[in-house]
Protein backbone atom coordinates (compact mmCIF):
# COMPACT_ATOMS: atom_id res chain seq x y z
CA UNK A 1 0.00 0.00 0.00
CA UNK A 2 1.41 3.24 -0.96
CA UNK A 3 2.98 5.84 1.98
CA UNK A 4 0.34 7.40 4.02
CA UNK A 5 -2.82 5.08 2.75
CA UNK A 6 -2.77 3.12 6.45
CA UNK A 7 -4.04 5.93 8.31
CA UNK A 8 -6.55 6.62 5.59
CA UNK A 9 -9.56 4.88 7.38
CA UNK A 10 -8.74 6.90 10.94
CA UNK A 11 -10.81 9.74 9.26
CA UNK A 12 -14.51 9.73 9.88
CA UNK A 13 -16.30 8.06 7.30
CA UNK A 14 -19.52 9.86 6.79
CA UNK A 15 -22.73 7.47 5.91
CA UNK A 16 -23.83 7.79 2.36
CA UNK A 17 -28.01 7.52 2.30
CA UNK A 18 -28.75 4.26 1.36
CA UNK A 19 -31.49 6.09 -1.42
CA UNK A 20 -31.84 3.46 -4.82
CA UNK A 21 -33.48 5.92 -6.99
CA UNK A 22 -34.71 3.45 -9.21
CA UNK A 23 -37.91 4.54 -11.00
CA UNK A 24 -41.18 3.99 -10.24
CA UNK A 25 -41.26 1.96 -13.73
CA UNK A 26 -39.17 -0.79 -12.61
CA UNK A 27 -41.22 -1.26 -9.20
CA UNK A 28 -44.27 -1.69 -11.29
CA UNK A 29 -42.20 -4.08 -13.56
CA UNK A 30 -41.45 -5.96 -10.78
CA UNK A 31 -44.50 -6.48 -9.30
CA UNK A 32 -46.05 -7.18 -12.78
CA UNK A 33 -44.05 -10.52 -12.83
CA UNK A 34 -46.06 -13.62 -12.15
CA UNK A 35 -44.50 -14.22 -8.55
CA UNK A 36 -41.06 -15.17 -6.68
CA UNK A 37 -41.38 -18.31 -6.91
CA UNK A 38 -41.18 -18.30 -10.66
CA UNK A 39 -37.99 -16.05 -10.28
CA UNK A 40 -36.55 -19.07 -7.83
CA UNK A 41 -37.61 -21.90 -10.29
CA UNK A 42 -36.16 -20.01 -13.04
CA UNK A 43 -32.77 -19.60 -11.11
CA UNK A 44 -32.95 -23.69 -10.08
CA UNK A 45 -33.21 -24.25 -13.62
CA UNK A 46 -30.38 -21.95 -14.69
CA UNK A 47 -27.86 -23.97 -12.11
CA UNK A 48 -29.07 -27.53 -13.82
CA UNK A 49 -28.32 -26.06 -17.30
CA UNK A 50 -25.24 -24.32 -16.10
CA UNK A 51 -23.99 -27.51 -15.18
CA UNK A 52 -24.43 -28.89 -18.75
CA UNK A 53 -21.39 -26.07 -19.61
CA UNK A 54 -18.06 -27.05 -18.44
CA UNK A 55 -16.78 -23.84 -19.08
CA UNK A 56 -15.59 -21.10 -16.71
CA UNK A 57 -17.80 -18.59 -16.45
CA UNK A 58 -17.34 -15.05 -16.50
CA UNK A 59 -18.61 -12.60 -14.19
CA UNK A 60 -20.23 -9.62 -16.18
CA UNK A 61 -20.16 -7.27 -19.02
CA UNK A 62 -20.27 -3.39 -18.86
CA UNK A 63 -21.25 -0.34 -21.05
CA UNK A 64 -21.52 3.44 -20.59
CA UNK A 65 -22.10 6.07 -22.79
CA UNK A 66 -21.84 10.19 -23.73
CA UNK A 67 -24.00 11.18 -26.45
CA UNK A 68 -26.26 14.49 -26.22
CA UNK A 69 -28.92 14.10 -28.30
CA UNK A 70 -29.40 10.29 -28.22
CA UNK A 71 -31.74 7.88 -26.67
CA UNK A 72 -28.62 6.69 -24.61
CA UNK A 73 -31.24 3.93 -22.25
CA UNK A 74 -31.81 2.55 -25.59
CA UNK A 75 -28.25 2.14 -27.43
CA UNK A 76 -27.13 0.89 -24.00
CA UNK A 77 -29.69 -1.86 -24.06
CA UNK A 78 -28.51 -2.81 -27.63
CA UNK A 79 -25.06 -2.78 -26.39
CA UNK A 80 -26.27 -4.92 -23.50
CA UNK A 81 -27.34 -7.41 -25.82
CA UNK A 82 -24.20 -7.84 -27.53
CA UNK A 83 -22.42 -8.46 -24.50
CA UNK A 84 -24.90 -10.75 -23.00
CA UNK A 85 -22.53 -13.73 -23.16
CA UNK A 86 -20.33 -12.81 -20.69
CA UNK A 87 -24.08 -12.89 -18.31
CA UNK A 88 -27.27 -13.93 -17.93
CA UNK A 89 -28.62 -13.70 -14.43
CA UNK A 90 -29.41 -10.15 -14.34
CA UNK A 91 -28.95 -7.09 -16.23
CA UNK A 92 -29.42 -3.75 -15.56
CA UNK A 93 -29.62 0.60 -16.67
CA UNK A 94 -28.62 3.60 -14.75
CA UNK A 95 -28.66 7.04 -16.56
CA UNK A 96 -28.00 10.77 -15.81
CA UNK A 97 -29.58 13.29 -17.92
CA UNK A 98 -27.51 16.23 -16.24
CA UNK A 99 -29.70 16.72 -12.68
CA UNK A 100 -30.41 13.35 -10.97
CA UNK A 101 -29.44 10.01 -11.95
CA UNK A 102 -32.02 6.79 -12.03
CA UNK A 103 -31.70 3.15 -13.09
CA UNK A 104 -33.72 0.25 -13.84
CA UNK A 105 -32.49 -3.53 -12.51
CA UNK A 106 -33.60 -6.85 -12.40
CA UNK A 107 -32.94 -10.58 -12.40
CA UNK A 108 -33.04 -12.17 -16.05
CA UNK A 109 -31.42 -12.09 -19.58
CA UNK A 110 -31.11 -7.95 -20.79
CA UNK A 111 -34.67 -8.88 -22.94
CA UNK A 112 -36.40 -9.50 -19.56
CA UNK A 113 -35.77 -6.52 -17.68
CA UNK A 114 -36.77 -4.01 -20.67
CA UNK A 115 -39.29 -3.66 -22.67
CA UNK A 116 -40.53 -0.33 -24.21
CA UNK A 117 -42.19 1.24 -20.99
CA UNK A 118 -38.65 0.61 -19.14
CA UNK A 119 -36.49 2.16 -21.93
CA UNK A 120 -39.16 5.42 -22.26
CA UNK A 121 -38.86 5.50 -18.39
CA UNK A 122 -35.05 6.26 -18.75
CA UNK A 123 -34.60 9.67 -20.55
CA UNK A 124 -30.84 11.09 -20.40
CA UNK A 125 -28.05 11.09 -22.60
CA UNK A 126 -25.58 9.41 -20.20
CA UNK A 127 -25.79 6.04 -18.98
CA UNK A 128 -24.12 2.88 -18.24
CA UNK A 129 -25.59 -0.73 -17.94
CA UNK A 130 -24.80 -4.14 -16.77
CA UNK A 131 -25.12 -8.06 -17.37
CA UNK A 132 -24.24 -10.06 -14.56
CA UNK A 133 -23.43 -13.81 -13.85
CA UNK A 134 -22.89 -15.46 -10.85
CA UNK A 135 -22.86 -19.32 -9.50
CA UNK A 136 -26.18 -19.12 -6.99
CA UNK A 137 -26.76 -18.89 -3.95
CA UNK A 138 -27.24 -15.52 -2.00
CA UNK A 139 -25.07 -13.83 -4.95
CA UNK A 140 -28.56 -13.86 -7.16
CA UNK A 141 -30.29 -11.18 -5.00
CA UNK A 142 -32.32 -8.27 -6.70
CA UNK A 143 -30.00 -6.52 -4.31
CA UNK A 144 -26.87 -8.09 -6.04
CA UNK A 145 -28.15 -7.00 -9.57
CA UNK A 146 -26.19 -3.40 -10.71
CA UNK A 147 -24.95 -0.60 -11.33
CA UNK A 148 -25.22 0.48 -8.11
CA UNK A 149 -26.81 3.71 -6.73
CA UNK A 150 -25.24 5.62 -4.14
CA UNK A 151 -24.91 9.34 -3.33
CA UNK A 152 -22.23 11.84 -2.49
CA UNK A 153 -23.74 14.71 -0.40
CA UNK A 154 -27.19 15.34 -2.41
CA UNK A 155 -25.77 14.05 -5.57
CA UNK A 156 -26.85 10.47 -6.81
CA UNK A 157 -23.81 8.35 -8.80
CA UNK A 158 -24.23 4.87 -10.59
CA UNK A 159 -21.60 2.37 -10.62
CA UNK A 160 -20.86 -0.91 -12.17
CA UNK A 161 -18.31 -3.60 -11.82
CA UNK A 162 -16.34 -6.46 -14.02
CA UNK A 163 -14.25 -8.73 -11.98
CA UNK A 164 -13.50 -9.49 -8.45
CA UNK A 165 -11.96 -7.42 -5.79
CA UNK A 166 -9.92 -9.53 -3.07
CA UNK A 167 -10.41 -7.27 -0.41
CA UNK A 168 -13.54 -6.11 0.12
CA UNK A 169 -14.49 -7.62 3.54
CA UNK A 170 -11.49 -5.89 4.89
CA UNK A 171 -12.43 -2.71 3.73
CA UNK A 172 -16.45 -3.62 4.18
CA UNK A 173 -15.45 -4.18 8.21
CA UNK A 174 -13.60 -0.77 7.94
CA UNK A 175 -16.73 1.34 6.78
CA UNK A 176 -18.98 0.00 8.89
CA UNK A 177 -16.56 0.48 11.84
CA UNK A 178 -16.72 4.24 10.69
CA UNK A 179 -21.11 3.94 10.83
CA UNK A 180 -21.54 3.76 6.88
CA UNK A 181 -24.09 0.90 6.05
CA UNK A 182 -24.51 -1.95 3.34
CA UNK A 183 -27.33 -3.61 1.85
CA UNK A 184 -25.84 -5.88 -0.35
CA UNK A 185 -22.54 -7.75 0.04
CA UNK A 186 -21.68 -7.00 -3.96
CA UNK A 187 -18.16 -5.43 -4.26
CA UNK A 188 -19.54 -2.57 -6.02
CA UNK A 189 -21.19 -1.30 -2.90
CA UNK A 190 -18.24 -1.19 -1.62
CA UNK A 191 -16.43 0.72 -4.24
CA UNK A 192 -18.97 3.44 -4.89
CA UNK A 193 -19.05 4.22 -1.37
CA UNK A 194 -15.17 3.99 -1.15
CA UNK A 195 -15.33 6.58 -4.51
CA UNK A 196 -17.95 8.65 -2.58
CA UNK A 197 -16.31 9.54 0.41
CA UNK A 198 -12.43 10.23 -1.23
CA UNK A 199 -14.86 12.41 -3.84
CA UNK A 200 -16.25 14.62 -0.95
CA UNK A 201 -13.15 14.72 0.66
CA UNK A 202 -11.18 16.18 -1.73
CA UNK A 203 -14.08 17.72 -3.94
CA UNK A 204 -12.87 16.05 -6.79
CA UNK A 205 -14.22 12.81 -8.66
CA UNK A 206 -11.20 11.36 -10.29
CA UNK A 207 -9.07 11.91 -7.13
CA UNK A 208 -11.55 10.06 -5.53
CA UNK A 209 -11.85 7.00 -8.12
CA UNK A 210 -7.93 7.08 -8.03
CA UNK A 211 -7.92 7.06 -4.27
CA UNK A 212 -10.16 3.81 -4.40
CA UNK A 213 -8.17 2.36 -6.86
CA UNK A 214 -5.36 2.58 -4.52
CA UNK A 215 -7.29 0.65 -1.87
CA UNK A 216 -9.15 -2.09 -3.80
CA UNK A 217 -7.13 -4.82 -5.00
CA UNK A 218 -8.39 -7.48 -7.77
CA UNK A 219 -9.17 -7.74 -11.03
CA UNK A 220 -11.72 -5.10 -12.06
CA UNK A 221 -12.84 -2.92 -14.99
CA UNK A 222 -15.70 -0.29 -13.94
CA UNK A 223 -18.23 2.49 -15.42
CA UNK A 224 -19.25 5.38 -13.19
CA UNK A 225 -21.93 8.13 -14.02
CA UNK A 226 -22.45 11.58 -12.26
CA UNK A 227 -25.05 13.42 -13.21
CA UNK A 228 -23.80 14.97 -15.86
CA UNK A 229 -20.11 12.75 -16.42
CA UNK A 230 -19.18 9.44 -17.36
CA UNK A 231 -15.97 7.89 -15.66
CA UNK A 232 -14.26 4.29 -16.90
CA UNK A 233 -11.33 2.83 -14.95
CA UNK A 234 -9.55 -0.43 -15.23
CA UNK A 235 -7.36 -2.27 -12.24
CA UNK A 236 -3.30 -1.41 -12.72
CA UNK A 237 -2.72 -4.87 -14.01
CA UNK A 238 -5.29 -4.73 -16.86
CA UNK A 239 -7.37 -8.18 -16.13
CA UNK A 240 -10.39 -7.16 -17.54
CA UNK A 241 -10.67 -5.51 -21.29
CA UNK A 242 -12.57 -2.18 -21.36
CA UNK A 243 -12.32 -0.81 -25.03
CA UNK A 244 -13.44 2.96 -25.93
CA UNK A 245 -15.26 4.07 -28.98
CA UNK A 246 -16.42 7.05 -30.69
CA UNK A 247 -20.11 7.35 -32.48
CA UNK A 248 -20.04 9.14 -36.28
CA UNK A 249 -19.95 12.90 -36.39
CA UNK A 250 -18.90 13.42 -33.66
CA UNK A 251 -22.17 12.56 -31.43
CA UNK A 252 -20.25 11.02 -28.53
CA UNK A 253 -18.58 8.13 -26.61
CA UNK A 254 -19.01 4.32 -26.04
CA UNK A 255 -17.25 2.23 -23.60
CA UNK A 256 -18.15 -1.37 -22.92
CA UNK A 257 -16.38 -4.56 -22.28
CA UNK A 258 -15.54 -5.71 -25.46
CA UNK A 259 -15.77 -4.45 -29.11
CA UNK A 260 -18.79 -6.24 -30.13
CA UNK A 261 -20.65 -3.68 -27.53
CA UNK A 262 -19.38 -0.82 -29.95
CA UNK A 263 -20.06 -2.39 -33.01
CA UNK A 264 -23.47 -2.59 -32.13
CA UNK A 265 -24.58 1.14 -32.02
CA UNK A 266 -22.41 2.58 -34.62
CA UNK A 267 -19.22 3.07 -32.59
CA UNK A 268 -15.53 3.20 -34.42
CA UNK A 269 -12.84 1.49 -31.94
CA UNK A 270 -10.49 4.19 -30.69
CA UNK A 271 -8.54 2.13 -28.14
CA UNK A 272 -8.37 0.22 -25.05
CA UNK A 273 -8.69 1.62 -21.46
CA UNK A 274 -5.10 1.53 -20.08
CA UNK A 275 -4.14 -0.39 -16.87
CA UNK A 276 -4.94 1.82 -14.34
CA UNK A 277 -6.15 4.40 -16.17
CA UNK A 278 -8.91 6.71 -15.53
CA UNK A 279 -10.93 8.16 -18.20
CA UNK A 280 -13.66 11.04 -17.85
CA UNK A 281 -16.22 12.05 -20.71
CA UNK A 282 -18.68 15.16 -20.19
CA UNK A 283 -19.28 18.16 -22.37
CA UNK A 284 -15.97 18.90 -22.56
CA UNK A 285 -14.82 15.72 -24.76
CA UNK A 286 -12.79 12.81 -23.56
CA UNK A 287 -9.98 13.16 -20.67
CA UNK A 288 -7.46 11.26 -19.34
CA UNK A 289 -4.84 10.45 -16.62
CA UNK A 290 -2.42 7.55 -15.05
CA UNK A 291 -4.16 7.29 -11.46
CA UNK A 292 -2.02 4.24 -10.64
CA UNK A 293 1.15 2.55 -12.33
CA UNK A 294 0.82 0.12 -14.82
CA UNK A 295 1.85 -3.27 -13.29
CA UNK A 296 2.74 -6.37 -15.00
CA UNK A 297 -0.28 -6.85 -17.76
CA UNK A 298 -1.93 -10.01 -17.01
CA UNK A 299 -4.93 -10.30 -19.23
CA UNK A 300 -7.19 -12.92 -18.73
CA UNK A 301 -5.82 -15.43 -21.17
CA UNK A 302 -9.45 -16.76 -21.29
CA UNK A 303 -11.07 -14.10 -22.72
CA UNK A 304 -9.52 -15.45 -25.79
CA UNK A 305 -10.18 -19.44 -25.58
CA UNK A 306 -13.41 -18.92 -24.79
CA UNK A 307 -15.42 -15.80 -22.76
CA UNK A 308 -15.47 -12.97 -25.93
CA UNK A 309 -17.53 -13.00 -28.66
CA UNK A 310 -15.47 -14.08 -32.05
CA UNK A 311 -16.15 -11.01 -33.56
CA UNK A 312 -14.27 -8.72 -30.71
CA UNK A 313 -10.84 -7.22 -31.10
CA UNK A 314 -9.01 -7.36 -27.94
CA UNK A 315 -5.71 -5.72 -28.11
CA UNK A 316 -5.62 -5.69 -31.81
CA UNK A 317 -6.06 -9.05 -32.32
CA UNK A 318 -9.30 -11.04 -33.40
CA UNK A 319 -10.93 -13.36 -31.04
CA UNK A 320 -11.49 -15.50 -34.37
CA UNK A 321 -8.87 -15.41 -35.55
CA UNK A 322 -6.54 -15.95 -31.95
CA UNK A 323 -9.44 -19.62 -31.65
CA UNK A 324 -8.27 -20.61 -35.84
CA UNK A 325 -4.32 -19.81 -34.50
CA UNK A 326 -4.73 -22.10 -31.22
CA UNK A 327 -6.42 -24.62 -34.00
CA UNK A 328 -3.46 -24.78 -36.19
CA UNK A 329 -0.76 -24.99 -33.32
CA UNK A 330 -2.63 -28.01 -31.82
CA UNK A 331 -2.98 -29.80 -34.88
CA UNK A 332 1.20 -29.12 -35.05
CA UNK A 333 1.95 -30.04 -31.61
CA UNK A 334 -1.00 -32.97 -31.23
CA UNK A 335 -1.81 -34.49 -35.04
CA UNK A 336 -3.52 -37.68 -35.03
CA UNK A 337 -5.19 -40.06 -37.67
CA UNK A 338 -8.68 -39.20 -38.51
CA UNK A 339 -11.83 -38.87 -41.12
CA UNK A 340 -13.56 -35.76 -39.77
CA UNK A 341 -12.65 -32.64 -37.70
CA UNK A 342 -15.50 -31.10 -35.84
CA UNK A 343 -15.68 -28.39 -33.40
CA UNK A 344 -18.02 -27.96 -29.94
CA UNK A 345 -20.10 -24.65 -30.50
CA UNK A 346 -20.11 -21.98 -29.81
CA UNK A 347 -16.17 -21.57 -28.90
CA UNK A 348 -14.83 -25.00 -29.95
CA UNK A 349 -15.70 -24.07 -33.88
CA UNK A 350 -13.03 -21.55 -35.07
CA UNK A 351 -10.28 -23.85 -33.73
CA UNK A 352 -11.49 -27.00 -35.35
CA UNK A 353 -11.54 -24.60 -38.33
CA UNK A 354 -7.75 -24.18 -37.62
CA UNK A 355 -6.91 -27.60 -36.81
CA UNK A 356 -8.63 -28.76 -40.01
CA UNK A 357 -6.47 -26.63 -42.15
CA UNK A 358 -3.61 -27.51 -40.69
CA UNK A 359 -3.67 -30.78 -40.62
CA UNK A 360 -5.83 -31.13 -44.18
CA UNK A 361 -8.55 -32.94 -42.60
CA UNK A 362 -12.13 -32.13 -43.77
CA UNK A 363 -14.14 -29.90 -41.39
CA UNK A 364 -17.40 -30.66 -41.09
CA UNK A 365 -20.37 -29.22 -38.46
CA UNK A 366 -21.04 -32.13 -36.32
CA UNK A 367 -23.08 -30.94 -33.36
CA UNK A 368 -26.09 -28.56 -32.93
CA UNK A 369 -26.65 -26.43 -30.00
CA UNK A 370 -29.82 -25.44 -28.73
CA UNK A 371 -28.92 -22.06 -27.51
CA UNK A 372 -32.34 -21.13 -25.61
CA UNK A 373 -32.70 -24.20 -23.53
CA UNK A 374 -31.18 -22.40 -20.51
CA UNK A 375 -33.86 -19.80 -19.55
CA UNK A 376 -37.15 -21.44 -19.11
CA UNK A 377 -39.96 -21.32 -16.20
CA UNK A 378 -40.39 -24.89 -16.65
CA UNK A 379 -38.81 -27.39 -14.54
CA UNK A 380 -37.05 -30.01 -16.87
CA UNK A 381 -38.81 -33.70 -15.31
CA UNK A 382 -36.07 -36.10 -13.82
CA UNK A 383 -36.04 -37.94 -17.31
CA UNK A 384 -35.06 -34.60 -18.90
CA UNK A 385 -32.36 -34.09 -16.70
CA UNK A 386 -31.06 -37.54 -16.99
CA UNK A 387 -30.40 -36.68 -20.52
CA UNK A 388 -27.79 -34.60 -19.31
CA UNK A 389 -25.59 -32.79 -22.42
CA UNK A 390 -28.37 -33.96 -24.93
CA UNK A 391 -30.65 -30.96 -23.78
CA UNK A 392 -27.95 -28.40 -25.15
CA UNK A 393 -25.96 -30.34 -28.25
CA UNK A 394 -27.61 -32.75 -30.44
CA UNK A 395 -25.23 -34.82 -33.14
CA UNK A 396 -25.71 -34.43 -36.59
CA UNK A 397 -25.71 -38.84 -36.42
CA UNK A 398 -25.37 -38.58 -40.81
CA UNK A 399 -22.03 -36.65 -40.87
CA UNK A 400 -20.66 -38.41 -38.05
CA UNK A 401 -21.78 -42.11 -38.33
CA UNK A 402 -18.80 -44.67 -38.79
CA UNK A 403 -16.30 -41.64 -38.63
CA UNK A 404 -12.82 -41.29 -36.95
CA UNK A 405 -13.48 -38.00 -35.17
CA UNK A 406 -11.34 -35.24 -33.65
CA UNK A 407 -13.16 -33.24 -31.67
CA UNK A 408 -12.07 -29.42 -30.59
CA UNK A 409 -12.96 -27.74 -27.34
CA UNK A 410 -11.88 -24.87 -25.40
CA UNK A 411 -11.08 -26.72 -22.00
CA UNK A 412 -12.15 -29.41 -19.80
CA UNK A 413 -12.93 -28.41 -16.46
CA UNK A 414 -14.92 -31.12 -14.20
CA UNK A 415 -14.67 -33.49 -17.27
CA UNK A 416 -18.50 -34.12 -16.79
CA UNK A 417 -19.84 -32.78 -20.20
CA UNK A 418 -16.90 -34.03 -21.55
CA UNK A 419 -18.03 -37.55 -20.55
CA UNK A 420 -21.45 -36.85 -21.52
CA UNK A 421 -20.78 -35.56 -25.00
CA UNK A 422 -18.81 -38.18 -25.97
CA UNK A 423 -21.07 -41.05 -24.64
CA UNK A 424 -23.52 -39.35 -26.99
CA UNK A 425 -21.34 -39.25 -30.23
CA UNK A 426 -20.80 -43.04 -29.58
CA UNK A 427 -24.25 -43.40 -29.57
CA UNK A 428 -24.54 -41.32 -32.50
CA UNK A 429 -21.78 -44.04 -35.11
CA UNK A 430 -18.86 -42.14 -34.42
CA UNK A 431 -16.11 -44.96 -34.83
CA UNK A 432 -13.44 -43.14 -32.78
CA UNK A 433 -13.41 -39.70 -30.55
CA UNK A 434 -9.94 -38.13 -30.13
CA UNK A 435 -10.44 -35.04 -28.08
CA UNK A 436 -7.85 -32.17 -28.74
CA UNK A 437 -8.23 -28.88 -26.57
CA UNK A 438 -7.20 -25.53 -26.93
CA UNK A 439 -6.08 -24.71 -23.59
CA UNK A 440 -3.58 -26.76 -21.23
CA UNK A 441 -5.13 -28.22 -18.57
CA UNK A 442 -7.02 -26.14 -15.98
CA UNK A 443 -4.88 -27.11 -12.44
CA UNK A 444 -5.80 -23.56 -10.40
CA UNK A 445 -8.38 -22.06 -9.26
CA UNK A 446 -9.12 -18.22 -10.51
CA UNK A 447 -9.40 -15.70 -8.34
CA UNK A 448 -10.13 -12.43 -10.70
CA UNK A 449 -13.20 -12.81 -11.89
CA UNK A 450 -14.01 -16.06 -13.43
CA UNK A 451 -16.09 -19.03 -11.78
CA UNK A 452 -13.37 -21.67 -11.10
CA UNK A 453 -13.67 -21.00 -6.71
CA UNK A 454 -11.31 -23.82 -5.54
CA UNK A 455 -9.16 -26.86 -7.04
CA UNK A 456 -11.10 -29.68 -5.47
CA UNK A 457 -13.37 -29.08 -8.47
CA UNK A 458 -10.54 -29.54 -11.42
CA UNK A 459 -10.50 -32.92 -12.83
CA UNK A 460 -6.64 -31.99 -13.98
CA UNK A 461 -5.83 -31.10 -10.78
CA UNK A 462 -6.42 -34.70 -9.39
CA UNK A 463 -5.59 -36.85 -12.30
CA UNK A 464 -3.01 -37.45 -15.29
CA UNK A 465 -3.61 -36.60 -18.72
CA UNK A 466 -3.80 -40.04 -19.44
CA UNK A 467 -6.40 -40.76 -15.92
CA UNK A 468 -8.82 -37.90 -17.29
CA UNK A 469 -8.94 -39.27 -20.94
CA UNK A 470 -9.78 -42.62 -19.45
CA UNK A 471 -12.20 -41.02 -17.34
CA UNK A 472 -14.17 -38.72 -19.85
CA UNK A 473 -14.20 -42.58 -22.60
CA UNK A 474 -12.09 -40.88 -25.55
CA UNK A 475 -9.53 -42.70 -27.73
CA UNK A 476 -7.32 -39.82 -26.74
CA UNK A 477 -6.73 -36.65 -25.32
CA UNK A 478 -4.10 -33.78 -25.92
CA UNK A 479 -3.77 -29.81 -25.07
CA UNK A 480 -2.31 -26.99 -26.50
CA UNK A 481 0.72 -26.04 -24.92
CA UNK A 482 1.24 -23.02 -22.72
CA UNK A 483 3.96 -21.76 -24.96
CA UNK A 484 1.42 -22.64 -27.74
CA UNK A 485 -1.60 -20.93 -26.36
CA UNK A 486 0.27 -17.41 -25.77
CA UNK A 487 2.16 -17.18 -29.16
CA UNK A 488 -1.91 -17.70 -30.55
CA UNK A 489 -2.86 -15.19 -29.01
CA UNK A 490 0.05 -12.36 -29.64
CA UNK A 491 -1.37 -8.91 -29.37
CA UNK A 492 -0.13 -5.65 -29.51
CA UNK A 493 0.23 -5.39 -25.69
CA UNK A 494 1.65 -8.66 -24.83
CA UNK A 495 0.92 -9.88 -21.31
CA UNK A 496 -1.56 -12.25 -20.10
CA UNK A 497 -2.67 -14.03 -16.54
CA UNK A 498 -2.49 -17.31 -17.09
CA UNK A 499 -2.46 -18.49 -13.21
CA UNK A 500 -5.23 -21.23 -14.10
CA UNK A 501 -2.77 -23.06 -16.00
CA UNK A 502 0.52 -22.26 -14.43
CA UNK A 503 -0.19 -21.15 -11.07
CA UNK A 504 1.73 -18.33 -11.59
CA UNK A 505 -0.71 -15.42 -9.57
CA UNK A 506 -0.16 -11.84 -10.79
CA UNK A 507 -2.06 -10.89 -7.03
CA UNK A 508 -1.66 -12.27 -4.24
CA UNK A 509 -4.76 -13.74 -2.49
CA UNK A 510 -6.05 -13.57 1.16
CA UNK A 511 -4.38 -16.59 3.24
CA UNK A 512 -7.72 -17.47 4.19
CA UNK A 513 -8.87 -17.86 0.32
CA UNK A 514 -5.82 -19.86 0.01
CA UNK A 515 -6.99 -22.44 2.96
CA UNK A 516 -9.90 -23.32 0.98
CA UNK A 517 -9.30 -23.06 -2.48
CA UNK A 518 -5.92 -25.06 -2.88
CA UNK A 519 -5.58 -28.85 -2.23
CA UNK A 520 -2.81 -31.54 -2.79
CA UNK A 521 0.81 -30.65 -2.20
CA UNK A 522 1.20 -28.04 -5.64
CA UNK A 523 2.28 -24.78 -4.30
CA UNK A 524 0.82 -21.48 -5.91
CA UNK A 525 2.87 -18.62 -6.75
CA UNK A 526 2.58 -15.27 -6.04
CA UNK A 527 4.21 -12.39 -8.28
CA UNK A 528 3.94 -10.20 -5.61
CA UNK A 529 6.00 -11.92 -3.07
CA UNK A 530 8.78 -13.18 -5.80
Amino acid sequence: MPQGQNNMFEKKFASLPDQDHYTNQNLTDKSQHISDNLHQTEVNNQSFYQGLDDHPQEECAIFGIFAPGEDAARMTYFGLHALQHRGQQSAGIAIADGVSVVGTKDKGLVTQVFNEATLSSLEGHIAIGHTRYSSGGPRDSWESAQPHLSTIDDEIIALANNGTLLNTNELRAKLIDRGIDFRTNTASEVAAKLIGDFTRETQHMREGIRKCMELIKGAYSMVLITPTALYAFRDPSGFRPLSIGELPNGRGWVVASETCGLDIVGAKYVRDVMPGEVIRINKDGLAFEQALPARRRSLCVFEFVYIARPDSNIDGLNVYRSRENMGRRLAEEHPVEADMVIGVPDSGVPSAVGYARASGIPYSEGIVKNRYVGRTFIQPTQTLRELGVRLKLNPLTSTIKDKRLIVVDDSIVRGTTSKQLIEMLRDAGAKEVHMRITSPPVVWPCFYGVDIETQEQLISAKYSVEEVCKSIGADSLAYISLEGLLESCHTDNPGFCSACFSGDYPIDVPKNVQQTSFCGSLEPRFWENA
